[in-house]
């Protein structure tokens, strides 16, 4: 689950995660904590959209029609945004709201952003997500899919940038996923409740020492959550310059031929997080080790045909690998 959401963190082009487990793995908690690990990134001061001032594909259109029109960007940085979408969520506070009224009398279109403005270039994150409406689903699908947004109301139409990394995290027990949603998600984390009766006091102690003293329990981790930050920086600066070979990629797409992967986003994002894992780990090109690290959670959640089955386990993705590879 941990390296699910930092490779999200450094290529956000994997496409998110799903996190399903037990009640009380700490699924949320370890999602909220990814917040004091983010980088910061150049947005275009006052933009309710956090554009990118180097990149046209994520500029809101009033951003364009400043640079078409000679004027200069004041550009300054920020932490990456982490948005939590409630399930009680309307649509409206979702999407955006056009004001009718506004743009009756003044004839001008006023548009009150919603929560996928706020997470453009940021992390989307759905507690609960299986018991998410339908419609918000749908909404979510259509974004994720396009990396815009579109309201339409009484005639009026408004656009803005919606590229987000989806994080989303449920119990299995409450209900499943439609395979359309699921499918979105990059990679797939299965958390199990631990065994061990050590490490479950370990756990216990921990957490009665964070709620006797936060400021402390913080502080005894600054140093090591500095070395992950400095670690997903440097991951994120060398990203570009990571190789994979010809042949791993060969080797990859007939893993998800033989495993009957519908599409091809299960090649695509097995490609690109095993060359986010070679970047943690600061190397510059990929190796086997990577691909059978990253491979179970890219692919275990596309193998599903029939919504009525449980989801693979990985095994099946595991020994498809290790059939392949040797």
């Amino acid at each position: 689950m941990k390296l699910c959401l930092l490779l999200n963190v450094i290529d956000p082009k994997i496409g998110g995660v799903m996190i399903m487990g037990d009640r009380g793995t700490g699924k949320s908690t370890t999602v909220r904590s990814l917040v004091d690990l983010l980088p910061e990134i150049k947005v275009v001061f006052g933009d309710p959209y956090n554009s990118d001032p180097e990149d046209p594909e994520s500029m809101a259109v009033e951003v364009r029609e400043k640079i078409s029109k000679g004027e200069e960007l004041t550009i300054t940085m920020t932490k990456i945004n982490m948005v939590d979408l409630p399930l009680g969520a309307t649509e409206d506070r979702v999407c955006g709201t056009i004001d009718i009224e506004k743009a009756l009398t003044e004839g001008i279109k006023a548009f009150e952003p919603g929560l996928l403005a706020k997470a453009n270039r940021g992390i989307l994150y759905v507690d609960e997500v299986n018991l998410l409406d339908d419609h918000l689903v749908d909404v979510l699908l259509d974004s994720a899919a396009s990396g815009w947004n579109t309201v339409e109301r009484e005639g009026i139409s408004i656009s803005h940038p919606a590229r987000f990394i989806l994080i989303g995290s449920g119990n299995p027990e409450e209900g499943e996923l439609r395979p359309q949603l699921l499918d979105r998600f990059g990679m797939h984390a299965q958390v199990g409740t631990v065994r061990d009766a050590e490490l479950r006091v370990k756990i216990v102690e921990e957490r009665a020492r964070f709620d006797k003293n936060p400021k402390e329990f913080r502080d005894s981790y600054k140093a090591e959550q500095e070395k992950l930050q400095q670690q997903i920086a440097s991951a994120r600066s060398s990203l570009s310059s990571v190789q994979i070979d010809h042949d791993l990629k060969v080797k990859i797409s007939k893993v998800c031929a033989e495993l009957n992967v519908d599409g091809l986003r299960g090649d695509i994002v097995t490609n690109r997080a095993a060359k986010a894992l070679a970047a943690l780990k600061g190397r510059d090109k990929v190796t086997a080790e990577d691909i059978a690290t990253v491979i179970p959670n890219c692919l275990r959640h596309r193998l599903r045909k029939d919504p009525l089955e449980s989801i693979d386990s990985g095994l099946l993705v595991i020994e498809k690998f290790y059939e392949v590879f040797s």
